[in-house]
């Protein structure tokens, strides 16, 4: 089954993703935009990553990031759920097949961590992605 690609919106009709996608240097931006889609047609299960494309390990755990350098050696990260299942369960969450769900990001200098804070803000939006029926995703 061919996956797809959607960008959760939040109840105010914010869509973090696209936000930050849209603060990206356009190159950053573009390159974003060929790993999601080289990780979709892979499918992910079976994409290696190529150092772009990593599973998030730990209190992040469910999550994967897409992880590119831009201009001044900035780090920029987009956080993603693979929300894969049944037929049903699928359609239940309003997808005729298995999402990459881009839920948001972020952007550090090189040499820099995310603090645990930043990262509870990603897990939030992921549950809140998680818990919506069908899914609120932007159209």
């Amino acid at each position: 089954m061919a996956w797809g690609i959607v960008y959760y919106a939040t109840r105010d009709g914010r869509v973090p993703a696209e936000d930050f996608l849209d603060g990206c240097p356009a190159k950053v931006e573009a390159r974003f935009a060929a790993v999601l889609e080289a990780v979709r047609d892979a499918p992910p299960p079976q994409f290696s990553g190529g150092g772009y494309w990593e599973a998030m390990h730990g209190d992040m755990g469910g999550y994967y990031e897409i992880r590119l350098t831009g201009p001044g050696r900035r780090q920029y990260r987009l956080f993603c759920i693979l929300d894969n299942g049944r037929p049903g369960e699928l359609r239940e969450r309003g997808f005729d097949g298995p999402q990459i769900a881009a839920i948001a990001g972020m952007v550090k200098n090189s040499g820099k961590k995310f603090s645990d804070r930043d990262y509870a803000k990603v897990r939030k939006l992921g549950s809140e992605y998680l818990a919506e029926l069908p899914r609120s995703i932007a159209t």
